[in-house]
């Protein structure tokens, strides 16, 4: 699929829109269990991410290439490393985040990886370090997730212990998004995402054993259809979103990303029962967003430090 800058804004709020609807989505799942006396425990929800995963990553190898071939030309390192970071590491944190949380806080939230992004990149793939002006920025960010956190609404739950669930979250997202670059120079990007999310859902699989013995009870049909949605949310927006990284740079897609908690914030808010934003929501997404914009119009020191 050939995509021009020009359409690379819309194919990025085409992300926003899959990856916002998957926060409501697993909270329904949770509200299912809650009314079937089934508790959101880790194991159970190993297995959710598992079969989520599992099913999104062998969708996307069944359209990808070459996906044997690739595999073959791949060392095995990288690729289990993508796998914990962007899909076991990163979703444990997610899934558990919302059970204590909110999703409308962790849709604002979603939006830190672009800092770990300016922070890490410049670390591991030494690239320009941010110039003042972007570290400024980065910190008005920070107040506006200190805000958020402060003052989050009705139904936000444990607040702080979301916040920084959410943070290490996407923090572990953005080291998977820097170990992608290094897969694939012998994988496509189709290849690399489905193997990513298929290692990663048998890790969680094999992670939730102990729940096996519950499946028919975890996965009544409401849970079934939403897993089978959450799952083809999981291969056409990380599917989307790596082709984007194989053909722009990092630091452009980075500036679409506030699309990310907008459309993640308002889908939230309009399909989640019982969470209302609060002040602190409103203002501190402001600032977040708004430091988003700004960061990708201030460019970074040409000077490796």
């Amino acid at each position: 699929m050939t995509i021009t800058s020009r359409m690379c804004p819309f194919v990025v709020l085409l992300c926003a829109l899959l990856w916002g609807s998957a926060f409501p989505g697993i909270k329904a799942i949770y509200a299912e269990w809650s009314r079937l006396g089934v508790e959101p425990d880790m194991p159970n929800r190993f297995i959710l991410a598992g079969v989520r995963f599992t099913i999104g990553g062998a969708i996307l190898l069944a359209v990808a290439r070459k996906p044997l071939v690739e595999l073959k030309a791949t060392p095995w390192l990288p690729l289990l490393t993508l796998a914990a970071t962007q899909t076991y590491i990163q979703y444990t944190l997610f899934y558990t985040a919302l059970s204590t949380s909110s999703a409308v806080l962790g849709s604002l939230l979603v939006a830190s990886g672009s800092f770990w992004w300016l922070i890490l990149a410049p670390l591991i793939l030494k690239t320009p370090w941010p110039s003042r002006m972007q570290w400024s920025l980065i910190g008005i960010g920070a107040v506006g997730v200190l805000l958020a956190v402060y003052k989050p609404g009705a139904g936000s739950g444990y607040p702080v212990l979301g916040a920084i669930l959410f943070l290490c979250s996407t923090l572990s997202g953005t080291l998977g998004l820097i170990v992608l670059q290094k897969v694939m120079k012998t994988m496509g990007a189709k290849a690399a995402t489905g193997y990513g999310l298929l290692f990663g859902g048998l890790m969680f699989l094999l992670s939730g054993l102990s729940a096996w013995p519950e499946l028919t009870t975890l996965f009544p049909a409401k849970v079934i259809w939403l897993t089978i949605y959450l799952a083809c949310v999981s291969a056409l927006g990380f599917g989307l979103w790596n082709h984007l990284t194989s053909l722009f740079p990092v630091t452009l897609l980075a500036g679409y990303r506030f699309l990310v908690p907008v459309c993640a914030v308002i889908e939230s808010y309009l399909l989640v029962s019982g969470e209302s934003p609060g002040i602190g929501i409103w203002l501190g997404g402001l600032l977040v967003i708004f430091s988003i914009v700004t960061l990708q119009r201030v460019k970074p020191d040409t000077q490796v430090k």
